[in-house]
């Protein structure tokens, strides 16, 4: 029997989703068990995943990761935390003090293996200097809302911690450390997975400042004070590095890949538009809409449907007091760039299950979104304009609700496009 629009695209993401399962690959690039001392740390919301499939291999083993509420996984011998993402809270703070304990008093003999992945900026949590967590907590509210890339983002972070820019590394030194990373940024930058806990970094404090005051941020004065300052982040070349060996064993590409080969499978034309693609969400959705009539004016009656994926991570600049994400508001965005073209549906979902704040992975539209939502009077424009996409498609029953998918290889996005008919 063949399969709907709709099943078709929430097969392609399943795929990209299992594809990311730290437990089908991590195993691969885990040496055999030191016989020394060691171990295991992480965060992020794939960490608590990642340790489970480190116990699969090594056994018992010390150690405390951790991963966002809802997202625990049931280890024997590591100890895994939860805490709030995207902004940090006090089990946060208190979980990472717990974590550094753990490499107190290490020597070159011991070894650590750290799990990183997206997440790890929010639950790794240790203010610098005389920053206060609900200081913390609204710095990074408001990078949230200001638009600007992740890339940004984790700068000004790296620069407000103690753990992050390669000073979790420090705090383990003179131990042997190797980072295993699932990548949820544009370029898979091991840098800024999780603000790079175990990755040099060369920026500074006053780069930090610049970004703030680009994006017209207000930031209290203790932040300022430690900005201008000289900061923790250990440069490239620092000798506490010199030990380290970091990893990328997930990434984006790979998800697309695999998605690319179920929808040959399945019949389809599929292109890849890349993997790393950044911006503003509603702009991106236009260019895809834009795009994507185009590529159906050049299809003929017989020729299969094409399938146009790509990833990235995409941002939102909050105007309104909505519930939103990136991967939604660029499915109303899309939907309304499209208004009713026949033949194209789409899917847009954060592969971690979860879409700015929201347990919600994303949403699927088709022609008949707008006219749906209409019928029920909802004003699509509205919602956009106050970045409320979620409550949208939550009134269409058009959301994506994977529940925790214990991975994070950041968004998917799907259009499937069929000839006019």
């Amino acid at each position: 029997m063949s399969l709907s629009p709709r099943e078709t695209l929430l097969r392609l993401f399943d795929k990209a989703v299992e594809v990311a399962d730290p437990t089908r690959s991590l195993a691969d690039y885990l040496p055999e068990k030191p016989r020394g001392r060691c171990v295991v740390i992480g965060a992020g919301k794939a960490s608590a995943r990642m340790a489970e499939a480190v116990e699969a291999v090594w056994g018992p083993c010390e150690g405390v990761v951790i991963t966002r509420y809802g997202y625990a996984r049931p280890c024997q011998y590591i100890e895994i935390a939860e805490a709030a993402h995207p902004v940090p809270d006090a089990a946060g703070l208190e979980h990472t003090q717990r974590l550094l304990a753990r490499l107190e008093g290490l020597t070159e003999d011991d070894f650590v293996l750290a799990l990183i992945s997206g997440g790890a900026s929010a639950l790794l949590t240790a203010p610098a200097g005389q920053i206060t967590l609900a200081e913390k907590q609204a710095v990074n509210e408001a990078l949230l809302a200001s638009g600007a890339p992740i890339g940004q983002m984790n700068i000004v972070r790296k620069h407000l911690s103690c753990v992050k820019g390669g000073q979790l590394a420090a705090a383990a030194w003179p131990a042997k450390l190797l980072c295993l990373m699932i990548s949820d940024v544009p370029g898979d930058d091991p840098a800024l997975i999780g603000s790079g806990p175990t990755v040099g970094d060369n920026s500074t404090g006053e780069d930090a400042l610049s970004i703030i005051r680009q994006w017209s941020i207000d930031v209290p004065r203790s932040v300022a004070r430690v900005l201008s300052k000289k900061t923790g982040v250990l440069g490239t070349d620092d000798p506490r590095l010199s030990n380290v060996t970091n990893t990328v064993f997930a990434a984006p590409s790979q998800s697309l890949a695999s998605a690319a080969d179920l929808g040959i499978e399945l019949g389809l034309q599929p292109e890849v538009l890349g993997d790393a693609i950044e911006g503003e969400a509603r702009e991106i959705a236009e260019q895809h809409a834009h795009l994507a009539i185009l590529r159906q004016k050049n299809l003929k009656a017989n020729n299969s449907p094409l399938l146009l994926l790509s990833g990235g991570e995409l941002t939102v600049t909050r105007l309104g007091n909505g519930v939103g994400g990136p991967n939604a508001e660029y499915a109303l965005a899309l939907a309304l760039a499209l208004n009713g073209q026949v033949g194209i549906h789409a899917i847009a979902c954060d592969t971690d299950g979860v879409d700015g704040a929201a347990d919600v992975a994303g949403a699927v539209i088709d022609p008949s979104t707008l006219a749906r939502a209409h019928q029920i009077g909802l004003d699509a424009t509205a919602y956009l304009a106050r970045n409320d996409a979620h409550s949208f498609f939550e009134k269409l029953g058009d959301q994506v609700v994977p529940g925790p998918t214990l991975t994070n290889v950041n968004d998917f996005r799907a259009l499937l496009i069929y000839p006019e008919t």
